[in-house]
């Protein structure tokens, strides 16, 4: 008999805690902030990509290096190196 009421209890509470969390109005998360634009552009133009002439990868224009013939590479050691 005694196990009864504490079954009783324990889905009481149960049942309680539930009602009191769900009729509760929880607090406003405040929005995620906007990731900062990089200098030069902003959030409503997307930045122009280009391929690395030598390995392909896309990257920003404004981040790649160009060689004297206007190519734009990733990095140094791919300007150096050349196109592929």
């Amino acid at each position: 008999m005694m196990k009864y009421v504490l079954l009783l209890a324990v889905v009481g509470l149960a049942l309680w805690w539930f009602k009191r969390r769900t009729s509760e109005p929880r607090a406003k998360a405040p929005p995620p902030a906007k990731p900062a634009a990089r200098a030069g552009t902003s959030a409503a133009e997307p930045a122009t990509m280009v391929a690395c002439a030598h390995c392909g990868v896309h990257l920003p224009q404004s981040e790649a290096l160009m060689d004297a013939a206007g190519r734009p590479y990733c990095g140094e050691a791919h300007r150096v190196a050349g196109p592929r």
